[in-house]
């Protein structure tokens, strides 16, 4: 079986103000460069939602307020379970795993993949946000 890589990408706090395909809900700019990151570089890619968990590209959903930032840690470690189960249908030993996502975001998940025999990438890591946009951009 060919290994295979994918990416994902963080949600943004910036929404369109009506229901919309994941991939065009978010507006921020860091969302918008690491979506054209993750669709460039890796051979299918994910939102990792704090409201849904792990969200097809495609699939339509509604603006909601909901940030990780703010989730006390068993809610977040409810929400990492739940994405580590949706990975399992997604990703498989020997696969690549590109997260394009704040620590909150990682936490709970990088670990958990790579003790699964996932290749995990952070290619972000540490950076600020301007940093992030720099990076994206080249």
């Amino acid at each position: 079986m060919n290994s295979q890589t994918v990416a994902l990408v963080a949600c943004a706090a910036a929404k369109l103000p009506f229901a919309a395909a994941a991939s065009d809900l978010y507006v921020s700019s860091l969302f918008r460069k690491a979506r054209l990151y993750a669709e460039k570089h890796a051979d299918s890619w994910y939102i990792l939602s704090a409201k849904h968990g792990l969200v097809r590209p495609d699939k339509i959903i509604e603006p909601y307020d909901v940030t990780l930032n703010a989730m006390p840690i068993a809610e977040r470690r409810r929400w990492s379970d739940q994405v580590n189960r949706q990975l399992e249908d997604v990703v498989a030993r020997g696969d690549q795993l590109i997260m394009l996502a704040g620590s909150r975001y990682r936490e709970g998940i990088e670990n958990v993949q790579r003790t699964r025999g996932v290749e995990v990438e952070v290619p972000m890591q540490g950076m600020r946000i301007g940093e992030q946009l720099q990076w994206l951009s080249r």
